[in-house]
């Protein structure tokens, strides 16, 4: 058995070693079923979070779509002896061309969220971006992540004045560029979550980086709270929930009521509606990191950040989660890859599923590709050790996709060919 396998890449000689011994991996492989097993374990509410799309989903599913309308094209007698995975984003090497995209709520899904996630993003050295909505504070996930490398996305608040709290916050734990996510003024029509009448913010999950925050601590100051209409059981249940995702004394929250004062004052300054491309001058002002826009779906915006000074665009339709009918990420990225003309590093999420989508991804023109919906999973079925293992399977089945079309390294990926067809 052993003789027999001298040839496979040793991740995968393991798994088939393990399983010689009894022992299969813990979460699946295939997203499908990935999914159906989290959905028998997550709460409803935890899984209508993750799992959910805008509208009918139809974004959702024409994003996977769009993977499959592109075929790659196997090279040959070429040698593949020695690959390599490692990838330059913002001067700095990185393991792979994959990183972790920002998922807020993540208290949902597991009681130690994103700690877990920085813990097995670090064993990996896989870059993390932490999320806006996370439900552990930046700090605690940085000092975990110790050398490896993350990014701050940023929601931009109405308050320009907790915008720069944050942006000095990310900066002081590490974080080596601000990712700013432009494709969420509003929350999309969700169904999901509306048929159950699920707001994790409401619960105070997903509420880390406020609460955590002084500016933001010292707007509770001054909330007067409004009516919030009858007491039932659910209320109650909520009002437990925010006391105790709050942090602090369970005996004292109750009696200031400052957890019900930040979920409001949360909801109140959340996002602004206004934003212009001239706004973005302000964070140049206040920060020294590199800032990327999330949300870019055209040539014409792509060219309004490069003329903006931003340092890198990120392709992504929010998984399919905000505009019910939206193109997909991955024919934008072509045209963006395009416009952008390798003046900056142009990255990419939203239906990312496996490895070979990775390197489709890397193949369109891509710098570096992010993974959301199947990590959050691994976190719900097996912790810190779920998330290991998606990453690790991700990157091995690019690794083995590479060298089968005949690559040795993510730039010859890039020079790849792929087969467009409808």
């Amino acid at each position: 058995m052993d003789q027999h396998l001298d040839s496979v890449p040793a991740y995968q000689r393991q798994i088939y070693q393990n399983g010689a011994r009894g022992q299969v991996p813990l979460v699946p492989m295939h997203f499908e079923e990935l999914e159906k097993k989290a959905r028998r374990k997550l709460s409803a509410t935890a899984f209508a979070y993750v799992a959910g799309g805008a509208g009918q989903e139809s974004t959702q599913r024409a994003n996977r779509l769009a993977f499959e309308k592109w075929s790659i094209q196997p090279r040959m007698l070429r040698d593949v002896s020695r690959r390599s995975l490692k990838t330059t984003v913002f001067g700095k090497e990185w393991r792979s061309p994959l990183m972790l995209s920002p998922v807020g709520a993540l208290g949902l899904v597991h009681e130690q969220a994103d700690a877990l996630v920085a813990r097995a993003a670090a064993r990996c050295c896989t870059p993390m971006v932490f999320s806006n909505q996370a439900s552990v504070k930046m700090e605690t996930c940085a000092a975990l992540l110790g050398d490896t490398p993350h990014w701050f996305q940023l929601y931009w608040s109405k308050s320009n004045e907790l915008v720069a709290s944050l942006v000095s916050r990310a900066e002081a734990c590490g974080c080596e560029a601000i990712v700013v996510t432009l494709d969420t003024p509003l929350l999309g029509w969700r169904p999901r979550d509306l048929q159950l009448g699920s707001l994790p913010f409401a619960r105070a999950i997903g509420l880390a980086q406020y609460l955590s925050d002084p500016v933001f601590q010292s707007y509770l100051n001054e909330v007067q709270l409004r009516p919030s209409g009858p007491i039932t059981l659910n209320a109650l249940g909520v009002f437990y929930d925010a006391c105790r995702n709050y942090g602090g004394s369970l005996w004292q929250n109750p009696r200031t009521r400052r957890p019900l004062k930040a979920v409001q004052q949360f909801i109140d300054i959340y996002s602004r509606t206004d934003l212009l491309w001239g706004d973005l001058e302000f964070l140049r002002k206040h920060t020294r990191l590199p800032i990327v826009l999330k949300g870019i779906l055209c040539a014409q915006d792509a060219r309004l950040a490069l003329e903006s000074g931003i340092d890198g665009i990120w392709v992504s339709n929010h998984g399919g989660r905000q505009v019910d009918g939206a193109r997909t990420s991955l024919d934008a990225l072509r045209e963006v890859v395009a416009e952008v003309k390798g003046r900056a590093p142009v990255f990419f999420d939203s239906g990312v599923r496996a490895g070979a989508d990775v390197f489709k991804a890397l193949a369109l023109g891509a710098t570096a590709v992010g993974l959301g919906r199947p990590f959050a999973y691994g976190l719900g079925l097996a912790g810190e050790e779920g998330v290991v293992e998606v990453i690790e399977n991700t990157l091995a089945e690019l690794d083995l996709t590479m060298a089968l079309a005949g690559c040795c390294n993510p730039d010859e990926v890039r020079s790849a060919t792929l087969l467009g067809h409808e």
